[in-house]
């Protein structure tokens, strides 16, 4: 099929070149003319591992052909659907801000006006239930003078894609989800999906938009709420001296609990789960329900980093010395430092007057925008080199692998808040849940 995608952040260039993997003709309209560059010429414009591959392979002079980007909306009259994969933010009070979703269906509407053919829309950022119908439907009907359902579709898909393993996620799924409230763009999505479906043969779920919105909030406010419990649980473990692995280990050979989402650390970060729960916490609160789950897990969730700190306060004091950071993207595999525990991590040592050096493979770029004045080493031996205690935050490999690097500190206290390196004579060595 012949499919558009508005937006090209990390779920859309994401979509693109997987919907052009799986054999349809893609064109992603951006308003930013760098990306679109970038993408035609067969490089992505975000880092996600295995997506040069498939923009290079479909995209450019030597690819395909079957991946385009451009920045005219125009070009969705020679596609049959369009996905709206455009940011959602979080606003101050914890609600989602949907003045780009709307600008885009606004536009988005605009276009349809002018053609006569059917047409189905998909919202696939992620939004609180009822935006697809009391919001973007509305809006499509009143650029294009059209009514949804007659004269076009509208669908809604929420996205499970993890950040660094978007492209596998996308090609692996554990279901899909076809949110509709007509047969038409039901049908649609049956269409453009199929490929996908028969490769991956995931189950399908049909339910209609309402329902389908909420499925994305519950996936992840479910997860979230996982983490922050085994975080609970291994806050308590430290406290008794108890190897809070071994536990969570024992305790997901339950099939009702699954060992997935019981790693104890320093907490979740990023772009979905934090602003996800938030979201749709105050649209509960809208309806005068309290979700005290919900507001738990984010209370201890943001607990974490400080007690990562006060691991290291119990050992040396950092009033003056060399500090280390290691790991400032908020998962392994992904530049994005959204919600990051390394930027609670940074403050608190600031607060501390600490000479702060940090290392990330691919993040440091991003971190610096937002703390300039700290320093930033090439390579994690250099940014142990002198230190008086390091903090392990992202369980990068190169991080995991270190060793006798840890000797070259002045003070070899180790806090880790991943697991990310084994205990060992010659360091101080603090794991947060052991």
């Amino acid at each position: 099929m012949q499919v558009s995608i508005v937006g090209s952040g990390y779920v859309g260039t994401t979509i693109a070149a997987c919907f052009a993997d799986l054999g349809h003709e893609v064109v992603n309209i951006d308003i930013d003319e760098d990306i679109v560059e970038t993408i035609n010429s067969g490089t992505p414009p975000i880092h996600e591992d295995g997506l040069p591959e498939l923009v290079g392979k479909h995209a450019g002079q030597d690819g395909t052909g079957r991946l385009r980007a451009t920045t005219d909306y125009d070009s969705i009259f020679a596609t049959d659907a369009t996905f709206l994969c455009l940011p959602t933010p979080q606003a101050d009070d914890g609600s989602i801000d949907l003045s780009v979703m709307e600008t885009g269906a606004t536009q988005l509407g605009k276009t349809l006006e002018a053609t006569e053919d059917w047409h189905t829309v998909v919202v696939k950022s992620t939004v609180i239930p009822g935006t697809t119908e009391d919001v973007i439907t509305p809006i499509l009907e009143e650029e294009s003078e059209k009514t949804a359902g007659e004269h076009f579709g509208v669908g809604m898909n929420p996205e499970f894609l993890r950040e660094g393993t978007a492209v596998h996620d996308f090609l692996n799924p554990d279901k899909i989800v076809l949110g509709a409230d007509d047969d038409r763009a039901l049908a649609d999505m049956h269409d453009i999906f199929e490929p996908l479906v028969t490769k991956s043969d995931a189950p399908v779920v049909e339910p209609d938009t309402r329902t389908a919105e909420m499925i994305k909030y519950a996936n992840n406010s479910f997860l979230a709420a996982k983490v922050s419990l085994i975080n609970d649980i291994g806050n308590i473990c430290k406290e008794y001296g108890i190897d809070a692995y071994e536990v969570a280990d024992a305790i997901g050979l339950d099939d009702r609990i699954s060992e997935q989402f019981l790693r104890s650390g320093v907490g979740w970060g990023g772009s979905c789960f934090g602003k996800d729960v938030a979201a749709i916490s105050a649209a509960a609160r809208e309806r005068e329900y309290d979700p005290a789950m919900l507001r738990a897990a984010v209370e201890v969730n943001d607990r974490q980093p400080n007690r990562l700190l006060s691991l290291m306060d119990d050992h040396v004091d950092v009033s003056g010395e060399r500090v280390a950071v290691l790991g400032l993207a908020f998962k392994p595999g992904t530049d994005d430092i959204r919600n990051s525990r390394a930027i609670p991590v940074i403050e608190g040592l600031q607060e501390r007057n600490a000479d702060i050096v940090a290392y990330d493979p691919v993040a440091a770029e991003n971190m610096r925008e937002r703390y300039p004045n700290i320093s930033y080493a090439s390579n994690p031996a250099a940014v142990l080199d002198g230190a008086a205690a390091a903090l392990i935050v992202t369980d990068w490999e190169e991080i995991t692998e270190l060793d006798a690097e840890f000797d070259a500190m002045t003070t070899p206290v180790v806090i880790d808040g991943r697991r990310a390196i084994d205990r060992r004579d010659g360091i101080v060595y603090e794991g947060l849940t052991w």
